[in-house]
């Protein structure tokens, strides 16, 4: 009888051992109270952390939310190549995108740091930005997620910090990207034609490869 009941201990905490881990994998432990804000556009919809409003959706493919209470900002938007943007944003300084593939799509990440441009006399006031790219088939999509100088949240401008485990993950694992008509096109937004832009990027590139002079 003592073996007999020695057996079935076991097994029970072998069973429990298995529960354990598929709550794990799958994420039941997440806190179920905490705060999320639902978005939807036309290209892009999912959960923000927090409570966030809508604060600018005039154009159709950009659209602006605030998180008050963190000082964050959200700017969504989709082109049709977010990729030849981010080429451009490299000469800018903003490079070495961690790459990640979350809830089925592939995303660079980006993390910078900027003075905003009415306290560049304060030194503490650093704006901390997380850029999330996206280029599918048809068309790219972009989350830039500021978090402004009053920010209380964890300013380590990396994967490590507060800004992306409690805030840019959790948002990705919701994100659904959707393909949607009459996209801008990106060489339009920077007012050159198809070949002019192409000119650009072949420059940069170029650039890119060691060729200090292409763009000099």
């Amino acid at each position: 009888m003592e073996n007999r009941n020695i057996i079935i201990i076991a097994v029970a905490i072998i069973a429990v051992i298995a529960i354990v881990g598929v709550i794990f994998a799958t994420g039941m432990l997440d806190n179920k109270d905490q705060v999320t804000t639902p978005f939807k556009t036309a290209f892009m919809e999912g959960k923000f952390i927090g409570n966030v409003t809508l604060e600018n959706d005039t154009e159709e493919f950009m659209h602006s939310y605030k998180d008050k209470e963190h000082d964050i900002t959200y700017n969504i938007s989709t082109v049709d190549n977010s990729s030849a943007l981010m080429d451009i944003y490299w000469l800018q300084g903003v490079t070495n995108p961690e790459e990640r593939s979350v809830n089925g799509n592939d995303w660079n990440i980006y993390f910078n740091e900027a003075v905003p441009g009415n306290e560049t006399n304060n030194t503490n006031a650093t704006m901390n930005i997380v850029i999330c790219q996206s280029q599918g088939e048809k068309q790219g999509y972009l989350i830039y997620a500021i978090f402004g100088p009053d920010s209380d949240v964890n300013s380590t401008g990396n994967e490590f910090g507060a800004t992306y485990t409690d805030y840019i993950l959790p948002l990705l694992k919701t994100i659904k990207l959707k393909e949607s008509s009459n996209v801008p096109a990106i060489n339009e937004e920077f007012g050159l034609s198809e070949s002019e832009f192409a000119e650009q990027i072949d420059l940069i590139h170029q650039y890119q490869a060691g060729n200090v002079s292409a763009l000099g």
